[in-house]
């Protein structure tokens, strides 16, 4: 059975950090793509980072250099710390493995 199990949300103020992580198991065969997404209120879900088997990464414009997602390859885990937050950055991530499963979601505010 797969599962993937998120944690790491939470409430913070504008300019905080926080780390997100996806642990993966029941996958039936060897994780090449590791995402995160994410869906603000009334919005889209949109693509903030992906990661390769082979750590090539790619980032959404409003988020690079700010956040920085990561992988455990043995742990079948997904990362990602994000940086100089913002309140734009408020919404519900989740992560996605090989485009098939997804987690189910972590809510991120960022407010005073």
């Amino acid at each position: 059975q797969v599962q993937l199990v998120e944690s790491g949300g939470g409430l913070v103020q504008p300019g905080g950090s926080l780390r997100l992580s996806c642990a993966a198991s029941g996958i039936p065969f060897r994780i090449n793509a590791m995402a995160w997404y994410r869906q603000a209120p009334g919005k889209e879900r949109e693509l903030v980072a992906d990661i390769t088997r082979d750590y090539r990464t790619n980032y959404a414009d409003s988020v690079k250099g700010r956040f920085t997602i990561s992988r455990d390859n043995v742990k079948n885990t997904v990362y990602l710390q994000m940086n100089s937050l913002k309140p734009e950055d408020t919404a519900v991530y989740y992560c996605n493995i090989q485009t098939i499963y997804w987690g189910q979601g972590t809510q991120v505010t960022v407010s005073s």
